[in-house]
């Protein structure tokens, strides 16, 4: 096994799969973590520059449901694998199991490893990637490293809600609370399925005057972070956290961050669903009523669409929402919501996009006469009247809204493309081209506000 020195190779991109954990970081709020589930993969050293030959370790961690056997191999970017090992983890409950890897390297060299697991189930780990670059005349046309020992190594699963205070601070004397509150908003920045890719933006309020150096991590992961904030931070600060890579081998649904502050403070849960969605009776926060669809959209569409809103405006400056009675299957019941009553609502997974039209583009739109008697159902910022094929009223969080006035609104990209029964959105500027899928954004906004109460369905006036 090797890398040829002469031809080097660039190191593989380092995707980062983050473990879930204690009901947050899982494909549903209420819900256990997934059986296996690979934590992050990591180099050590992962760039080393000296003499040779060097060994460098790779590992990766990955939380499993004990009693099981654990079949896996090592697998390398030039190829080659490692011979399969099993490890028995023994006991009940959650465990986590650390495979590691040395791999001894004589020449310059760039790669990465990950685990393949065969069983119990059929998986694949993040890339550890490293770089070697060795001092002297170490010219070499051969493999260049290869592996010389795997281990396995278990423990139990450590309890991801007990915060250990930050560094220089001890038990009794707990650093402050520098965060009154965090909320992470989610923004694809490619493709809108799967694979994808995307940020998640942070919004730090509360915190102190001055420069703050804020600590946060990934629930389920024990790795804690730095944001280096400014001195001129201002009410809110907004920074970029993470950029993850999620492909069709990821069973990761939602992403939630922990503050590293004597209180533990959590931010919001955030979940897509459309690279590994979770079993169909996992629930996501509850209804405190039913909440019900009618002909033409009702309560239902509504609380969708204050959802649309939600999940965009942070990132977009959205101040309204529109939705479609399309494609609409079923309620929503009191009590828990599962992602089978999620996927029966809103069943296409469309991505929820921002675009901007005047007062009176918007106008022409909601009076469009549409074959099946439904209208265009708006979030809770806008309210109007449909009077003998024509708006007569209309408001925009209480204020009239004028022909020139131009307002920016989110909805689902087929809605915009002409495909739900109304037209397309001619003459509309876009303003936004990365929110989540509104399967995503639906199950996003029940949990934050749960218990969700039925929107009174009035926001629309037909006379």
């Amino acid at each position: 096994m090797g890398l040829s020195g002469s031809v080097g190779r660039r190191i593989g991109v380092l995707v980062a799969v983050i473990a879930m954990a204690s009901g947050a970081f899982v494909s549903g709020a209420q819900a256990a973590p997934n059986p296996v589930v690979f934590g992050t993969a990591s180099a050590s050293p992962k760039a080393h520059t000296g003499a040779c030959p060097a060994t460098v370790t790779l590992s990766t961690t990955v939380k499993v449901k004990a009693p099981v056997a654990l079949k896996y191999a090592w697998t390398f970017s030039d190829g080659d694998r490692s011979r399969a090992k099993t490890y028995k983890v023994g006991g009940k409950g959650l465990k986590t199991v650390r495979l590691s890897t040395s791999i001894k390297v004589t020449g310059d060299a760039r790669g990465w490893g990950a685990v393949r697991l065969v069983s119990p189930v059929k998986k694949t780990s993040g890339k550890a990637s490293f770089a070697v670059t060795c001092a002297g005349d170490t010219e070499s046309t051969g493999d260049v490293w290869d592996s010389v020992a795997t281990s396995a190594e278990g423990s139990e699963t450590p309890d991801v809600s007990a915060t250990p205070p930050p560094a220089g601070q001890d038990d009794d004397k707990p650093a402050q609370n520098l965060v009154r509150k965090a909320t992470i908003v989610f923004e694809r920045t490619t493709a809108s399925k799967c694979p994808v890719t995307f940020k998640i933006h942070g919004h730090f309020e509360g915190l102190p005057a001055g420069a703050q150096a804020v600590q946060y991590r990934l629930v389920g992961t024990q790795e804690w972070k730095t944001v280096n904030v400014p001195a001129d931070h201002g009410a809110v600060f907004t920074t970029v956290l993470e950029t993850f890579n999620w492909d069709w081998e990821t069973d990761q649904t939602s992403v939630q961050i922990q503050i590293r502050q004597p209180d533990g403070l959590m931010s919001n849960t955030l979940y897509y669903f459309k690279c590994g969605p979770p079993s169909d009776k996992e629930s996501f926060g509850a209804t405190a009523e039913k909440i019900t669809l009618t002909a033409a959209g009702g309560p239902l569409v509504e609380l969708v669409a204050d959802a649309y809103l939600d999940a965009v405006q942070a990132v977009s400056g959205a101040q309204v929402a529109l939705v479609s009675r399309y494609g609409f299957r079923a309620e929503l019941n009191a009590g828990p919501v599962t992602y089978e009553e999620l996927w029966a609502t809103q069943p296409a997974g469309l991505a929820v996009d921002v675009n901007a039209m005047t007062g009176a583009q918007l106008k022409k739109l909601l009076a469009h006469p549409n074959p099946s008697g439904w209208v265009l159902t708006p979030s809770s910022s806008l309210r109007y009247t449909l009077q003998g094929g024509a708006v007569t009223e209309i408001t925009l969080n209480g204020t009239p809204v004028t022909d020139t006035q131009v307002i920016k609104i989110a909805a689902n990209y087929i809605l915009m493309g002409g495909w739900q029964g109304f037209p397309r959105w001619e003459g509309s500027t876009s303003v936004y081209h990365g929110g989540p899928d509104d399967t995503g954004a639906l199950a996003s906004y029940i949990v934050k506000n749960s218990p969700v109460r039925a929107p009174k369905g009035d926001r629309v006036t037909i006379r």
